[in-house]
């Protein structure tokens, strides 16, 4: 028993260590795709078309005899599901990563926890006392979390690295004039990233309702998978019309990006985060975010000679204090509430007592 409750607690450490690992190697090759020409909706329906394949027949051995019925009602709760983890979400996120860098990018994926932990609290799934220490904290995280996001999306500031492939043009009046047409975009680019960082957020929540409804993992992750790959295949056609040559992949690495990141990101990662949602909760899960920064930047860097630039290694600083004064305020209001059950339950005992000792 004693082994069992050990590995319940270290082997949702461990599986969400490499799912961010695995979306930090997705997010490089996604990257370098988009530098190459690649339409971000096709690669979003590919990839979730490879997760659904990939899927289907091992959630149909594995859950074939545990799997509750499906009815309208959770096929709903399902596409919805889709439309905000897998079709909007991932387009913007790839909108802002085309734009910008893999890394910047990454740096707003650090706020979900704190967008999971505003958005549960009009559904009392997380609570807020400002009377008490842990209250405070955790709205004092969220301040300093928002502080971060300001600095990230306006602030860019000087480049902290010198890439030899940018000498001696980086001076050059064109180059000047690339980095005055590229202002606008860091904006815009930020601010949908923040967008779809906020439905990602929303569907850490909506995933953990679904996994109640519905509990089948790998049968939730594959319809989740099909309808996100119906929803780009849409939003593809309706932006791009009749356009077929943008559904043919250029080269050898477009398509194993896309195998990748629709068996071991869409399919594999979506399981495991779903898992972890439900063995310790959606701010748990939401909180590793900061490690696909951390993994993208030590491959994305050195592989795709990025920028790092000073407003974004502040932003990324400021907002990964902020998430980490909010999980230390939430770990004192569980200990905080430990206690108060242990002393109810110490209460309940001496008045059981005091009812015995009358009734004697």
């Amino acid at each position: 028993m004693a082994e069992e409750d050990r590995s319940n607690t270290w082997q949702p450490f461990v599986a969400m260590l490499a799912i961010e690992l695995a979306l930090a190697i997705v997010n490089v090759l996604f990257k370098k795709a988009l530098d190459d020409g690649a339409n971000p909706l096709v690669l979003i329906t590919y990839r979730h078309s490879i997760s659904a394949l990939f899927l289907a027949p091992i959630s149909y051995i594995l859950e074939r005899n545990s799997r509750p019925k499906l009815t309208f009602r959770i096929l709903c709760y399902l596409f919805f599901s889709a439309l905000l983890g897998a079709s909007l979400s991932q387009y913007l996120f790839l909108f802002g990563v085309q734009r910008t860098s893999a890394t910047f990018s990454c740096a707003f994926l650090n706020m979900a926890p704190i967008m999971t932990f505003v958005v549960a609290l009009p559904f009392r799934m997380e609570v807020v006392d400002i009377r008490s220490s842990s209250g405070i904290t955790k709205v004092l995280g969220s301040t300093v979390c928002i502080a971060g996001v300001m600095t990230l999306s306006l602030y860019r500031g000087s480049s902290l690295l010198n890439h030899p492939q940018l000498s001696p043009h980086a001076f050059s009046t064109t180059a000047r004039l690339g980095v005055k047409r590229s202002t606008g975009q860091w904006v815009i680019s930020s601010m949908a990233l923040f967008l779809g960082t906020l439905l990602w957020s929303c569907w850490f929540l909506a995933q953990s309702y679904i996994g109640k409804l519905y509990p089948c993992k790998y049968a939730s992750t594959a319809f989740m998978s099909f309808f996100g790959a119906l929803q780009s295949a849409m939003l593809a056609s309706l932006s791009s019309g009749r356009n077929l040559s943008m559904w043919v992949l250029k080269d050898k690495l477009e398509i194993f990006t896309i195998v990748f990141a629709g068996t071991v990101c869409s399919g594999l990662c979506y399981v495991g985060m779903s898992w972890c949602v439900k063995k310790r909760g959606p701010v748990f899960t939401a909180a590793f975010s900061p490690l696909i920064q951390i993994f993208t930047a030590m491959i994305g860097i050195p592989a795709l000679r990025e920028q790092l630039y000073l407003g974004s290694l502040l932003g990324s600083v400021i907002v990964i204090v902020g998430l980490y004064v909010l999980l230390w305020g939430k770990n004192r209001e569980m200990h905080e509430s430990i206690k108060k059950m242990a002393q109810s339950a110490r209460d309940i005992e001496v008045q059981e007592a005091k009812v015995e000792v009358v009734a004697a």
